[in-house]
């Protein structure tokens, strides 16, 4: 199987990143190798991601701030989907259906904007685990699961991904027998996936949301929601664990970005 040319990426960098306080950008173009000040500089997140992925056709999903997200990126062969409303990692797969539509391509990679670490053979070997999965889900072991969500694997199959918000409240020894956490990064076949936008897209959360100081009532979507959709019609949903945290490590607030540049300035040593 040639991955390069039947495999279309995902990107989802339409959010502000609002832990990045100080910066009025989209965090998904901060620079990994810094300049004047912290959030000046050259190679940005962005970059770094698109250069991993395999080199079918690639999405990147905007909203905020997306003049500035398409001008660092208008010289790579990108088609841009407008996520026109903030609701969600599934609303954001829902704003490229019509690009995934349109791919002939066999599988699709679905990654964050601000996840620069992740290796090529990383997605390639995601896309390799599809031949027996409708879809694979990026797994790693955290030093602690806190905030993130959790896989609950079954005979290596993943059944659920349950938030962090949910299994909190979980007993302490029902909490430590879960293992992996969701990086939030997927392989899926194409026909699969476009099937089961359509029932997501028909299944919105209703949360709460301050907005104007205002708390108000909000639809929201999930991609981690389809895991549950495809388990309950029979469909394999498999995961591949990476070996180093960092990999998908993300880039939220100025630490973790100050994290990243000493992990990016490390490896460029060794290139």
């Amino acid at each position: 199987m040639n991955i390069d040319t039947k495999t279309a990426s995902v990107i989802l960098a339409a959010g502000r990143g609002s832990r990045m306080k100080g910066y009025e950008g989209n965090k998904t173009i901060l620079p990994l190798i810094q300049g004047k000040s912290p959030y000046e500089g050259s190679r940005p997140i962005l970059i770094n991601i698109i250069d991993s992925l395999p080199s079918g056709p690639k999405s990147v999903v905007v909203n905020y701030k997306k003049e500035d997200v398409m001008d660092v990126t208008h010289d790579l062969g990108i088609t841009y989907c407008e996520q026109r409303v903030l609701n969600g990692t599934g609303g954001g797969l829902l704003a490229a259906h019509q690009f995934l539509e349109d791919q002939p391509c066999n599988q699709i990679i679905i990654t964050m904007g601000d996840v620069p670490f992740v290796k090529r053979s990383t997605y390639e070997t995601l896309v390799k685990n599809l031949a027996g999965s409708s879809l694979v889900v990026l797994g790693f072991r955290p030093k602690s699961k806190k905030q993130y969500g959790i896989l609950e694997i079954e005979r290596e199959k993943v059944r659920r991904i349950i938030e962090w918000k949910y299994w909190k409240s979980f007993t302490e020894d029902k909490q430590q027998s879960y293992r992996i956490c969701n990086s939030g990064i997927y392989a899926a076949k194409k026909d699969d996936l476009l099937k089961y936008l359509s029932v997501l897209a028909s299944r919105p959360h209703i949360v709460h949301k301050e907005i104007n100081g205002k708390l108000r009532e909000v639809e929201e979507f999930f991609v981690t929601d389809i895991v549950e959709y495809m388990n309950d019609d029979a469909l394999t949903v498999s995961f591949v664990e990476v070996a180093h945290e960092e990999e998908v490590m993300g880039i939220d607030d100025l630490n973790a970005l100050k994290k990243a540049r000493e992990i990016f300035r490390a490896r460029m040593l060794y290139v």
